[in-house]
């Protein structure tokens, strides 16, 4: 196959995705209903774990993944779990790399989110220096909606969150669980 072939075939195939994925997510929308595992709601801490020992960072995170937006720790929830949470209107994607947050979720702080999804979330700014969050609501913890739209396959509960203290981080949650048809959580 030729190199111009090649390349109408492959922006061909860009464009019929595009075209896909565009439509899967309007259509996503339109209805009132959605297929999930698990909604509820919770307090919400924020976190930046990028291994270089700034701000009491801890390491890369539990995963193995490096630190991005849209990464997520959660005490029990098993890891590369997806879903989204909603603060504000606003709703922003996450998966779960990393556990914690450690000793807050023995007084109810059940889920942290990046840093740069707390800003964004919360109209602050992510500040790379001291790895904080700047501006927006002015604090450190915030109450959002959660959905779960897949668990993770690792160990982990699958329920809503639990202390890390209890250790269901580290049991594996053999229970299949099937989604429910909620309605649509509201920002």
């Amino acid at each position: 196959m030729s190199a111009r072939l090649r390349t109408v075939a492959m922006l061909t195939a860009s464009a019929v995705t595009a075209l896909t994925m565009g439509t899967a997510a309007a259509h996503a929308d339109t209805g009132v209903e959605e297929r999930v595992m698990l909604q509820g709601t919770t307090t919400a801490s924020y976190f930046w774990d990028d291994a270089s020992g700034r701000a009491g960072d801890t390491g890369l995170p539990a995963s193995g993944k490096p630190m991005q937006k849209g990464m997520v720790a959660s005490p029990s929830w098993p890891l590369m779990t997806e879903g989204y949470v909603i603060y504000k209107g606003k709703k922003m994607p996450f998966f779960v790399g990393d556990r914690g947050p450690g000793e807050p979720s023995s007084r109810g702080i059940m889920l942290d989110l990046d840093g740069k999804t707390f800003a964004e979330l919360t109209g602050g700014r992510f500040n790379t220096e001291t790895l904080g969050v700047d501006g927006g609501s002015g604090a450190g913890h915030i109450d959002v909606q959660y959905v779960i739209t897949k668990w993770g396959d690792g160990v982990g509960k699958k329920s809503h969150p639990v202390a890390f203290s209890t250790g269901a981080w580290a049991e594996k949650d053999t229970e299949t669980v099937q989604p429910v048809s909620v309605k649509k959580p509201t920002g």
